[in-house]
């Protein structure tokens, strides 16, 4: 956008004077017993990031969440610790099974402090950077109980920037996360690119023929429903006052911004471009055709009660500059977005996503790249994407709790009771939901689209850490020399376009190996193009990588499948050799090892159908590599018949269907795996063997604090996101798992430190790093959490 006084957000802007003006609308664990806990095997830790392709057994997406989804048609879907521990604990039965008796604590718990260094190897054990100081801690009487882990500095909550094509995607596809940053009291913005106007007919399907079409009334009555639902997850009043304004653009045209007077650091941002009006057929007048160039500019839609009264056209490039400016005004340290490459269904071809959502998140990637490139008045920033309509072929990642939220919020958009709140003509929802506000089962899941990798940490052999996440389109690193030594970073490794998720794995010579992917989008629409890459570190413990390399992609063009690879999940056999793998758009698993003589071979063909999400691998106690991947039934397994050799082929484990990732760590000889229960959000654990084919053994349950995503697990702590959007984990025999106040983004990630010492780390919705650590033993706490680095501020 233009820019604006110096105040800053929109928000900032005088709310008070909305006294008198026009508003659109009135809106409105408990722990588990103790698992077995072995030592964390030489195998790092690798999460899958969330799948975007679950069952591939062909058909189509079952409803739609609007009318510019309405053509998507019912048709079917796509296709820890266990056993006994090193110190003879006996583990958790198998789910469904007796549980063994847990542990009540009564009064204060005495936390004792490890500090000690002998020539026999002792470890200095660590709170963050300094030496512990071990605290009383509470713990109730009960048991049951979260206790808090408060960081020593309160982090910044940030600001989030969220960026998507129609009204609702951010209720359908974000939440609960938008729910969680709102009612933290965090800087929420929502973007919404078009006016989501599809056939203008804004009724269910009784009465669909007999409602006349009406375009922008239409248009109007979603922003009136959306408007409800903020107001109600930020105030529990949906007709919560807005203050509706009108702002130039930096593409040379106006949007509309609302303000929630309540809540002023609540704010909407209309663009109000056409919609395609089709999920998947080619449409000229669409964001599609302005990305491909079928037309030079896009039209308004404008909304009927908008503020806006001058219709505009932008060109391509104004659409990303007036990005940029909305960037440029809000500077947020958070940008979430919906998923740039979606994939087909491998039976009819079509997208798996609605073709508004996708390209729409094309724009938004080269709006970032454009931000971070040429604006240097700005804070560090991360990127979330998530999937789209995919999630109902996917195992429901929420817990009845949360999905009955998620879905009251939709009630509320939909405009269920049809009582005139807003005194607008239009209508103060969008009764298209009104008939199946779940969508396709929407409401009962979110599954991110990248950057659930928990390999992010990793250490050294002199004890160092070292931390790899994606700030502005690069990847950030930073690093603590030994056990106590300063940290520095972020340090932005050269190299841009670089897609959220990054995994590490140690070579045999003891230097680190980053793998990610790298996006460009070339000359020419047809060029846009997702490979794989890695930097490699000169020399162990050096802060020196050199140069990126790609390893490619297995797709032959973005219009097979849309580049729809995952990120590479990656390990090192007993040989010393790395290996890189990927899910590729046909929901095979693909890969490629590195020859003795540092070349890497082609991308090989193990099999495997119906996989969704990223590959899971680590090494087992005889040096042999494993991968995992789900589908949409269960998990499948390959193995290595001894180091060196080429992976088997694909083997059922039995285990059942699982929510999305999976992580993977070499422990007790095997391979443990760790995934969450569907409908629950409860972490599960399995030991696969390989003596003899593999074999899993003891399916055991660990509770937890509901919640989704990638589960970090090394010694005996387990962290996650739990439900509430902060880290929870759970770091002993008998003991609650804890909530942290933490809220992050992606995946936490965690790593052994020597012997006897867990570092656990996280980044912010202020795209900042914050560490933490526990001595590794059953009656250890974790430590205050410390940011690392000065607060994430524009310079």
């Amino acid at each position: 956008m233009h820019e604006r006084p110096a105040a800053g957000p929109y928000s900032e802007y005088d709310a008070g004077a909305v006294a008198g003006s026009r508003h659109s609308e009135a809106s409105a664990g408990r722990a588990g017993a103790e698992p077995p806990r072995g030592r964390r095997a030489k195998g790092r830790t690798t999460a899958a990031p969330r799948g975007r392709r679950a069952a591939r057994r062909g058909g189509e997406p079952a409803a739609s969440h609007a009318s510019d989804h309405a053509h998507v048609r019912s048709g079917g879907n796509r296709s820890g610790r266990g056993g006994r521990d090193a110190r003879g604990h006996a583990g958790r039965g198998p789910v469904g099974g007796e549980r063994p008796h847990r542990h009540r604590w009564a009064g204060l718990v005495k936390v004792v402090v490890f500090v000690a260094a002998t020539l026999a190897g002792s470890m200095l054990v660590l709170r963050g950077n300094d030496a512990l100081d071990r605290l009383d801690h509470p713990t109730p009487s009960d048991g049951r109980a979260v206790a808090p882990a408060a960081p020593a500095d309160a982090p910044d909550p940030g600001r989030v920037l969220q960026i998507v094509a129609h009204p609702d995607d951010d209720l359908y596809f974000m939440n609960p996360d938008l729910r969680y940053s709102i009612t933290a009291g965090h800087p929420v913005t929502s973007v919404y690119l078009t006016s989501g106007e599809a056939d203008g007919i804004n009724a269910g399907a009784a009465k669909e023929k007999s409602t006349r079409p009406d375009k922008p009334a239409y248009a109007e009555a979603r922003q009136n429903g959306i408007r409800a639902a903020y107001a109600q997850m930020a105030t529990g009043d949906r007709t919560s006052a807005w203050k509706r304004t009108v702002v130039p653009t930096r593409g040379g045209a106006h949007a509309e911004v609302d303000v929630l007077v309540a809540k002023p650091h609540v704010n909407l941002v209309w663009l109000q471009l056409r919609e395609a009006g089709s999920v998947y057929d080619p449409v000229a007048d669409s964001l599609h055709g302005l990305w491909d160039g079928t037309v030079p500019r896009l039209e308004s839609m404008l909304a009927s009660g908008t503020p806006v009264k001058q219709r505009f056209t932008y060109t391509k490039e104004q659409v990303v500059q007036t990005l940029v400016g909305v960037l440029e005004q809000y500077k947020p340290t958070t940008v979430r977005a919906q998923d740039p490459t979606p994939g087909r269904f491998p039976d009819t071809k079509r997208y798996t996503d609605h073709q508004d959502h996708f390209y729409g998140t094309r724009f938004v990637q080269l709006a970032t790249a454009a931000y971070a490139k040429d604006v240097k008045d700005r804070p560090h920033f991360a990127v979330q994407n998530y999937i789209g309509y995919f999630n109902g072929s996917l195992p429901s990642a929420l817990d009845p709790g949360e999905a009955k939220e998620k879905l009251d919020i939709l009630g509320t958009y939909a405009w269920l009771d049809r009582q005139n709140h807003c005194g607008s003509t239009a209508g103060c929802g969008d009764l298209k939901v009104a008939d199946r506000p779940a969508g396709n089962r929407w409401t009962e899941t979110v599954n991110y689209a990248r950057g659930n990798s928990t390999s992010w940490l990793t250490s050294d052999q002199d004890h160092g850490l070292w931390a790899f996440k994606v700030l502005d389109g690069q990847v950030a690193v930073w690093h603590r020399a030994g056990l106590v030594g300063p940290w520095t970073g972020p340090t932005l490794l050269p190299g841009t376009g670089m897609d959220p998720g990054m995994s590490t794995v140690t070579l045999q010579d003891g230097r680190i190996s980053a793998f990610g992917t790298r996006t460009s989008f070339g000359t020419k629409p047809a060029d846009y193009r997702r490979e794989v890459v890695y930097a490699v570190q000169r020399a162990p413990g050096s802060e020196e990588f050199g140069e990126w390399q790609s390893l490619g992609t297995p797709e032959t063009a973005d219009e097979t499948w849309t580049s729809d690879i995952s990120a590479p999940a990656v390990s090192v056999d007993g040989t010393g050799r790395p290996a890189a793998y990927v899910r590729d758009g046909a929901g095979t698993l693909r890969g490629r090892v590195q020859r003795a003589d540092g070349s890497w071979g082609p991308w090989e063909r193990y099999g495997g159908a119906d996989l969704h999400g990223t590959p899971a691998t680590a090494t087992d106690g005889a040096g042999r590599r494993m991968v995992f991947a789900t589908t949409s039934k269960t998990v499948l397994g390959w193995a290595q018949p001894k180091p060196g050799a080429p992976l088997g082929p694909a083997t059922a484990t039995g285990l059942p269907d699982t929510t999305l990732p999976l992580t993977a760590a070499g422990r007790e000889g095997g391979v443990r795996l760790w995934f969450r229960k569907p409908g629950s959000g409860n972490v599960r654990t399995a030991l696969v063997t390989g003596d003899g084919g593999l074999k899993v053994n003891n399916l055991t349950d660990l509770g937890g604090l509901q919640g989704f995503g990638a589960v970090t697990a090394s010694g005996n702590v387990l962290a996650g996101r739990s439900a509430g959007g902060q880290l929870g984990s759970d770091v002993g025999w008998g003991r609650p798992w804890e909530r942290s106040p933490l809220m992050f983004v992606g995946a936490p990630s965690s790593t052994m430190t020597g012997r006897n010492m867990v570092s656990l780390a996280v980044v912010g919705l202020d795209a900042r790093l914050y560490v933490t650590s526990s001595a590794d033993a059953p009656d250890a706490r974790l430590a205050p959490w410390q940011p690392v680095g000065p607060r994430n501020t524009a310079p």
